[in-house]
C-alpha cells in the first residue's frame, strides 16, 4: 500500500468511526455510552478507537472540532452573494435551523451531550464556536459602518443573544417529544425579532 493509500485509508477510518461516535451518543447518551459501543457502530475493533482517539471524551470533543469546521464553511458558503447585513441575519439563522433539521444527531450531540462533558464545560476553550458566532458580530459591525444598524448594539453581545435565541430553538425541537414546531418557522422568527431590533431607524 503507497504512503497515499495508507493515508486515505487512515482518514476513511477516522470518519467512519467519528460517524458512528455521533449515533451512538446520541442514541445511548454521552456518559451510557461505552468506546465498546463506537467500536461496534463502526465495525472495528474496540483497540481500534484508541489508535484514533485517547479516550471518549477526546471523541465528543473532536467531533465537535471537525463538524464546527464543517459549519464554519458551510455558513459562509451560505452567505456568500447576500450583501445586506440585514438579509445577512435572516441567511445566518436559515441556515443554522437547517442544519439542525437536516443533522438531527449531529444536533444532539452538539446541542446536548456536549454540555455534559466536564471537560469541555471546565477546560476546553470552544473557539470554533466563538468563530463561528463572530459571523453574526462582524455582520453587526458591517451594518453598522453601512449605517442600517443601530450604533447603540454592541456586537459581542448581539452575538450572544442572537446565539442564545437560536440555541434555545434548537434545544425545544430536538427534546421535544410529540409537539414539534417547524424549524423554517423557527428560523424567521428568530429572523424577524433580530432584523427589527438592530435595524437603524430612518430619520
Amino acid at each position: 500500500m503507497s504512503t497515499a493509500e495508507a493515508t486515505r485509508e487512515r482518514a476513511d477510518k477516522h470518519e467512519l468511526i467519528l460517524d458512528a461516535a455521533i449515533r451512538v451518543f446520541a442514541e445511548k447518551g454521552f456518559h451510557a455510552a461505552r468506546i465498546s459501543d463506537v467500536a461496534d457502530a463502526a465495525g472495528v475493533a474496540d483497540g481500534t478507537i484508541y489508535l484514533y482517539f485517547k479516550n471518549k471524551d477526546d471523541l465528543l470533543l473532536t467531533i465537535f472540532e471537525e463538524k464546527m469546521d464543517v459549519l464554519l464553511g458551510g455558513l459562509r458558503t451560505a452567505l456568500e452573494g447576500v450583501t445586506d447585513p440585514l438579509e445577512q441575519v435572516r441567511t445566518f439563522a436559515e441556515y443554522h435551523f437547517r442544519q439542525v433539521r437536516d443533522h438531527r444527531e449531529l444536533a444532539e450531540v452538539l446541542q446536548i451531550e456536549l454540555r455534559l462533558s466536564n471537560k469541555f464545560l471546565k477546560e476546553y476553550r470552544p473557539e470554533k464556536l466563538w468563530e463561528y458566532l463572530g459571523i453574526f458580530a462582524e455582520i453587526v459591525r458591517s451594518g453598522q459602518e453601512r449605517g442600517v444598524i443601530r450604533d447603540d448594539i454592541d456586537p459581542f453581545m448581539a452575538m450572544w443573544a442572537f446565539f442564545g435565541a437560536m440555541d434555545e430553538m434548537a434545544m425545544q425541537f430536538i427534546l421535544a417529544k410529540h409537539r414539534k414546531f417547524p424549524l423554517d418557522a423557527a428560523a424567521q422568527t428568530v429572523a424577524s425579532i433580530f432584523i427589527r431590533g438592530l435595524t437603524k431607524e430612518k430619520s
